[in-house]
């Protein structure tokens, strides 16, 4: 749907497309209380993801401007209860007050890197203190040097191998590419630019001779996971660009 939001602001989209959206967003109105995989696709048992309810809000606040700004037809006041729910539920549910920080699943302590989307996805602003508190948890927990780690998995201590547990996939992985574009683009909202720029400036070492990037970087710097991978050079671009914004602001530009 922001996807589609955002498509739509160059080129409308069509009756039947916006139709067929239509029909989807009736299936996710009922269905999206239901535990999932998450963004990830984790293996193990559905579970109550925060990135999912996020991407629920987006879902229908996406829809409710799209319908506005195009006078489509379209259960407004529904995807407005919908959306106002999955934001409540976020930040009831997705944020655990003790640990300071949005979490990955409901009732957990776990960390998860989806959590950088929320500024993103401009649920909240990069300035607002619980995305600067899980800002902070993130580089204490999931930071490997300038690199990030897409989710935590340290609190599962009694298993002998955590990731299988707990994802369903067996060794230890690397940082993940995107989420440590992700990064750039949270310190760079957050008005952090200098150390934006360092992160952003890192990362690129990390690219090929050609510039591609692989999904996850290993411990000595070696590409792992799909290679090259689109999702991970749409979060470059979207990192340069809020950075290059970022910067231009700073200088009164």
């Amino acid at each position: 749907m922001d996807a589609i939001y955002l498509f739509d602001r160059f080129r409308a989209i069509s009756w039947e497309l916006w139709e067929q959206l239509g029909v989807q967003l009736d299936w996710l109105a009922d269905h999206w209380r239901e535990p999932d995989a998450g963004m990830w696709e984790i293996r193990g048992k559905d579970q109550q993801f925060v990135s999912s309810k996020l991407l629920v809000w987006v879902a229908f606040e996406r829809a409710g401007r799209l319908a506005r700004r195009r006078g489509l037809p379209g259960d407004r006041d529904k995807w407005q209860r919908e959306a106002d729910a999955a934001y409540r539920w976020v930040q009831d549910e997705g944020w655990n007050n003790e640990f300071q920080s949005y979490v990955q699943r409901a009732d957990s302590r776990d960390l998860d890197a989806s959590a950088l989307l929320i500024p993103m996805l401009r649920f909240a602003s990069g300035t607002d203190p619980r995305v600067l508190a899980t800002l902070a948890k993130i580089e204490s927990r999931l930071a490997s040097g300038w690199l990030i780690h897409r989710y935590d998995t340290t609190s599962f201590p009694d298993a002998e191998d955590v990731n299988e547990v707990f994802d369903g996939v067996g060794g230890l992985e690397g940082t993940f590419t995107i989420c440590t574009f992700w990064y750039v683009e949270n310190l760079a909202r957050a008005g952090r630019i200098e150390k934006a720029r360092l992160a952003f400036e890192n990362l690129l070492t990390y690219a090929n001779e050609v510039g591609l990037f692989s999904e996850q970087i290993g411990p000595g710097g070696e590409a792992l996971g799909n290679f090259p991978q689109a999702l991970t050079h749409l979060a470059l671009i979207s990192a340069a660009t809020t950075l290059d914004r970022a910067i231009d602001s700073s200088l009164g530009r």
